[in-house]
């Protein structure tokens, strides 16, 4: 491996985790004031809406890191050897699935992103608990969003398991054991808060 391609996966690999993953996390807990109703949530959007320099923070905080992230991650999948019809253990399909969710939550985030901000900056749409929950009320983008959901969740935590040793932080087997259940919980739960999200908007 070059060094430029060393460095250019550890940068792919701390972007997952900074600033993307904590977007994620700070999405699922803002949209969860949807539970909570129409008011809060519409008020947290205002909130989020009305920010200073919002154009700036989204485009280098979130929106260049994600691209970033996107392309040199399309390219890793576009090199990966998977090998799980030889060797099907369990390792090997968190490998594979990992650039499956990796495709599956970029088709997913770019139709996202176009309904939910770019179409509001283009057409001026509306963005507001009851334009959400009139969409989801569709059952295919409902179930689309159940699919782009898991999918982003997954890429997420096992993102952050193959981080922690990238990044030397678990080196040893037992410590990689470890942080499989702790990313598989961390899974579980990341996936009820949003499911619970999604059906919030369709009661």
């Amino acid at each position: 491996m070059s060094t430029n391609s060393f460095f250019l996966r550890r940068i792919h690999s701390l972007s997952g985790l900074i600033p993307i993953g904590l977007f994620l996390l700070e999405h699922l807990f803002t949209n969860s004031f949807a539970l909570k109703g129409a008011k809060a949530f519409n008020e947290k959007v205002e909130f989020f809406q009305t920010l200073p320099y919002l154009t700036f923070i989204e485009i280098l905080f979130i929106g260049l890191p994600i691209a970033f992230h996107a392309f040199y991650g399309l390219y890793i999948v576009y090199v990966a050897k998977n090998n799980i019809l030889s060797y099907s253990y369990f390792r090997n399909w968190m490998f594979y699935l990992q650039r499956v969710t990796a495709i599956v939550t970029l088709v997913f985030l770019v139709w996202h992103v176009y309904v939910l901000r770019l179409a509001k900056a283009l057409y001026d749409t509306e963005v507001s608990f009851e334009a959400i929950s009139a969409s989801l009320s569709n059952p295919g983008i409902f179930a689309f969003y159940i699919v782009g959901l898991i999918a982003a969740v997954f890429h997420f935590a096992n993102g952050l398991w193959t981080f922690l040793i990238t990044w030397g932080i678990t080196v040893g087997p037992r410590a990689q054991q470890v942080t499989t259940y702790v990313t598989g919980l961390l899974f579980l739960v990341l996936n009820i808060i949003g499911i619970n999200v999604l059906v919030a908007f369709t009661r």
